[in-house]
């Protein structure tokens, strides 16, 4: 256990009242909902102690975690503290529905509740069978049937004190309704009683199940009916006495709202109540250890009638007991794994935090985490030495849980000095500004004095220091009565025009983030507003206090989650979550899907982003797209290739399965249900990729299609990123063009990008290393080269440079068989050229041509590709497709048959590589781009045999780069553009470089000094 006090070593512990080692565990509504959750809690208890050992557990698969593992389990006294049977309805909600029944009159509605009331303590007592005292002997004759309790006695003595309780309840209702009047106080008193009633309960079966324990030692038996309990390992016996809270905790009502312990006469009560029961247990059994089952919520005030300590008075009666008992620490049982660092709902992959301080807990739960109140911290810290607060599963107790204590994950790991996230909902931002609030004194006063009078709850102040305007958040409820008194307090300065305006923006939301760690670590501000701004979040207001434990922002409530999600995963918490659409599901789109889903996990745990694929679409006239059947956002659901092929009739044999993946036939056969067929195509899919509640949307263009890539500007207006191997957008019709770069720059530097690497090159870095050469400052003159894969091919075919095989054999000896030839792309023709029309006719095969080759041999692809470096290099101005093919005439022809014309092509091309062999050289198509002249020509061309164009291997592309820097020898890329593998990496690529730049590296940005802050 760590130590309770920081002064204190981790391993020391300490004795509480009565020189006694004590614990508070408190078990709230989740945990006592039913007999089985009464029976989970009841093996808590008893694995807290050392009853029963590891494994031994009823109704728990794994032992409880003991947070004390240092005080051995046969020394420790528990306090537990219980709330009142929760689940739905819960019995608080259903006591308090029939007072407002009764003050309404409404006989049938009161009734209705009390009898739910009834028949919920009386099906779990049944379900329960507690046996009694008097039962030792004549156990064996009773019952096997475990829904006959008339011999149970206890069970029946707590239904008649429920029943008793019930008719002392009908008759103050009788008064509530005689006077149609809902006090506070009434309402008080019939809702503690549910405490009441389970804290008898829980008290009834710890000493069953202790008895049963004891009679199965001493070799009775127990009944054929009662379950069989592992035997007690503690060597001792245990007493667990109820106790009505009511008897112990005294509250001041007049000292504040919310009442004040009286810790000294509460003090003086508890040590009362001990030594007397605990004086009844030892007349029974000497040896026996004392526990106390607590009612909580209820308590009394100073005169000694019944009060509640309000909301999540049960918290805070553990919290009292357990300064008073001076515990070792405080376990709330519950429902959840501890403290998140974001509300689940909103935020699927919040985690638990192992360790929050104090204040960093009261911060979240002022902003509406669900943690715990701030009072019930108090006594805890209060307390000396100060006691830790344990936030446990009740269904999960092998697990620690949130210790919230005086140290923090935040102070002892560097790259979370943010311990979690939290949002106040339904607020209103009110905005008074004008040049008459400069310099006046007592504006603020005035102002706040004014809310104040009204019952107005400020939750948030900005203001500038140039004091022209004051800004405050608060409930949008009370925003049109705020507004309203303000014009009424400066209706004279507003005549005079001194104030301009009082603006009220709602709905929005407060965003907060909360860390001890982060006053002293800088960059933290940066990217809480960096993550923000990346989700395109519009920031209205701004705070931050001078303990920098807190900074808050406002924002418009539609953009709250979006808000949470990007700032929790910007410090580390989870991951980016980034929706994918993929359009063209052609060799390339088959490859890419394949790869995201096989390379998931490891960008997941190595960027920490979360790829998912939410709609395929076939290809540009698809009239139908597959989606995911879940499109919930707390779903992480994504489209694999064996869902898409399961939807679509296709074969996973079409393809080898994604790379990292291991796919079984049962997996096969359930992927169908993760995806769907919806209506749409190309249309709709920007619908299904985009959500207001992720940041990041990305569609992948594969096609070559002209409809597709006129949706391109489409995408990028909805804010959706576009990476695109397909350049018939950039290299089409002016108009396409300019909307692509109005969209890119639409929201400035929140715009979607347009990510188009992959347009000319393939998976080759030419447009990024154009870019980087002019963002260096050097001034690029001309660009030539090999920019057709397929004319790459067909060339070397028919002319391969001499020698060029020997280079292969090389490289095959000199790299240790790290060179493999890949005779499909890279024949190492041995024998003769073939003719040009063979050559096309492999490089279809091979997939390098379209089944219509005159596409390329036109020179229409190439033509695109120089469009594109156009636009990169600013000529583009005066070029269309059109223009460059009327520039550069190709043999074959558009509109004219392969076929028919391959004769003349052959005989044309052989007479070409004839002559270009006697002068020492081989046939090349070549094209190039003069900037200064804006001159972009196609040709083919001879070069010499030992030139770089003519040793590029087949179905390579080469690049050349003249720039001011680089004018004798040029830059030059070179390499395969060629493989649908290698294309869908390069896009791939491009997704993982964008987002690097959204998310940020993975540590290393913040750092802490003593004195100064810095940039690690």
């Amino acid at each position: 256990m760590q130590s309770p006090s920081e002064d204190q070593d981790e391993d020391t512990s300490w004795a509480g009242m009565a020189d006694k080692i004590w614990e508070v565990h408190k078990f709230g509504g989740t945990s006592v909902a039913n007999a089985d959750c009464y029976l989970k809690a009841a093996s808590i208890v008893e694995e807290q102690l050392g009853i029963v050992d590891d494994g031994d557990s009823d109704n728990s698969n794994c032992a409880s975690y003991s947070v004390d593992e240092d005080v051995p389990n046969s020394e420790k006294h528990l306090a537990v503290v219980v709330s009142a049977m929760g689940g739905k309805p819960k019995v608080t909600d259903l006591l308090l529905s029939a007072v407002k029944a009764a003050a309404e009159r409404d006989d049938d509605g009161m009734n209705a509740a009390l009898k739910l009331v009834l028949d919920k303590h009386s099906v779990c007592l049944d379900a329960l069978n507690l046996e009694d005292d008097d039962n030792t002997g004549s156990s064996n004759s009773r019952s096997t049937d475990s829904s006959n309790s008339s011999s149970n006695k206890t069970s029946q003595r707590l239904k008649q004190v429920i029943t008793s309780d019930m008719s002392d309840i009908r008759d103050i209702l009788k008064t509530v309704s005689l006077m149609k009047w809902q006090a506070s106080r009434i309402s008080e008193l019939v809702s503690g009683y549910g405490e009441l009633w389970s804290a008898q309960i829980v008290s009834a079966l710890l000493e069953a199940r202790s008895r049963r324990r004891q009679r199965s030692a001493s070799g009775v038996a127990t009944g054929a009916s009662l379950e069989q309990l592992p035997p007690d390992n503690t060597g001792r016996s245990h007493r667990f006495v109820y106790l009505d809270a009511r008897r112990v905790i005294t509250i001041d009502e007049d000292a504040i709202q919310d009442g004040a312990v009286v810790w000294g006469l509460s003090d003086e009560k508890l040590r009362d109540v001990y030594d007397v029961e605990l004086a009844k247990v030892h007349d029974d059994d000497p040896d026996a250890s004392l526990h106390f089952i607590v009612t909580g919520y209820v308590a009394s005030n100073t005169h000694g009638v019944t009060t509640t300590l309000q909301r999540d008075g049960s918290d805070y009666s553990a919290a009292i007991m357990g300064r008073l008992l001076q515990s070792q620490c405080i376990s709330i049982w519950t429902d959840v794994d501890g403290v998140l660092s974001a509300d689940p709902r909103r935020v699927p992959n919040s985690l638990v935090i192992p360790d929050v301080s104090f204040n960093e807990a009261m911060e979240l739960a002022y902003f509406g985490a669900k943690v715990i109140h701030p009072k019930t911290m108090t006594p805890a810290i209060m307390a000396d030495p100060q006691i830790p607060i344990y936030i446990r599963n009740t269904f999960n107790s092998s697990f620690r849980g949130s210790r919230i204590f005086t140290s923090s994950t935040t102070h002892t790991d560097r790259d979370k000095c943010v311990c979690g996230f939290s949002s106040i909902e339904n607020m209103a931002l009110i905005n008074v500004e004008g040049s008459g609030l400069v310099g006046v004194q007592g504006v603020a006063k005035r102002l706040f004095g004014t809310l104040e009078s009204i019952g107005v709850s400020v939750v948030l102040i900005s203001q500038a220091s140039s004091e022209h305007s004051i800004t405050f958040a608060a409930p949008a409820v009370q925003a049109s009565d705020a507004k309203v008194a303000i014009e009424e307090e400066f209706r004279k300065e507003l005549k005079q025009n001194h104030i301009s305006n009082i603006d009220v923006k709602k709905p929005c939301a407060i965003i907060a983030a909360v860390g001890d760690g982060m006053s002293s670590t800088a960059g933290v501000s940066g990217r809480f507003f960096t993550a923000l701004g990346d989700a395109k979040i519009n920031v209205l207001a701004i705070s931050q206090g001078c303990s920098e434990r807190n900074i808050s922002a406002v924002v418009w409530t539609e953009e709250s989650t979006r808000a949470l999600r990007a700032v929790h995963a910007a410090f580390r918490l989870s991951h980016t979550t980034v929706y994918i659409g993929i359009v063209g599901m052609n060799e390339i789109g088959d490859s890419l899907l394949k790869l995201l889903e096989g390379q998931r996990s490891k960008i997941r745990d190595t960027f920490e982003v979360d790829l998912q694929v939410r709609g395929v679409v076939s290809n540009g006239s698809d009239p139908n797209l597959i989606t995911l059947k879940k499109l919930d956002d707390k779903y992480s659901d994504s489209i694999t290739i064996g869902a898409y092929n399961a939807k679509t009739g296709g074969s996973l044999m079409l393809g080898a399965p994604a790379l990292g993946s291991s796919v079984s036939f049962d997996e096969v056969c359930s992927e169908e249900d993760v995806a769907a067929v919806s209506p749409g195509g190309i249309s709709s899919i920007s619908d299904f990729v985009r959500s207001e509640d992720v940041a990041h949307s990305i569609i992948f263009d594969c096609t070559a299609e002209e409809q597709v890539g006129r949706k391109h500007a489409d995408w990028l207006q909805n804010g959706v990123h576009v990476i695109t191997a397909n350049n018939s957008a950039l290299s089409g019709p002016k108009e396409v063009r300019e909307a692509i770069a109005v969209a890119e720059t639409r929201a400035g530097k929140q715009s979607a990008q347009y990510l188009r690497e992959v347009t000319v090159g393939g998976g080759l870095p030419v447009i990024s290393t154009l870019r980087d050469l002019l963002n260096s400052g050097d001034k690029i003159r001309r660009v030539d080269g090999i920019l057709s894969v397929s004319w790459s091919y067909i060339m070397h075919r028919i002319a391969p440079p001499p020698g060029v095989f020997d280079c292969s054999d090389f490289d095959e000896v000199i790299s240790s068989g790290a060179y493999r030839g890949d005779h499909s792309m890279s024949p190492k023709a041995k024998g003769e050229p073939c003719s040009f029309s063979d050559a096309v006719r492999e490089a279809i095969g091979l997939g390098l041509m379209e089944i219509d080759p005159i596409k390329d041999l036109s020179f229409e692809y190439t033509a695109q590709c120089l469009m594109v470096l156009a636009i990169e290099l600013g000529v583009d101005k005066e070029y269309d497709i059109g223009k460059i093919l009327a520039a550069n005439p190709s043999d074959a022809e558009p509109g004219k048959d392969f076929d028919e014309i391959s004769p003349f092509l052959d005989q044309l091309m052989s007479e070409r590589v004839s002559e270009a062999a006697a002068k020492g050289c081989v046939p090349r198509q070549i094209s190039s781009i003069d900037v200064k002249t804006g001159a972009i020509e196609i040709k083919i061309i001879d070069v010499p045999n030992n030139h770089i164009f003519a040793t590029t291997p087949p179905s390579n592309e080469c690049v050349r780069f003249f720039t001011a820097r680089h004018k004798r020898y040029p830059m030059i890329v070179q390499g395969p553009s060629a493989g649908v593998d290698s294309t869908a990496s390069a896009l791939l690529a491009e997704l993982l470089h964008l987002m690097r730049s959204k998310v940020g590296p993975r540590s290393g940005t913040l750092s802490r000094t003593g004195s100064s802050a810095v940039l690690a």
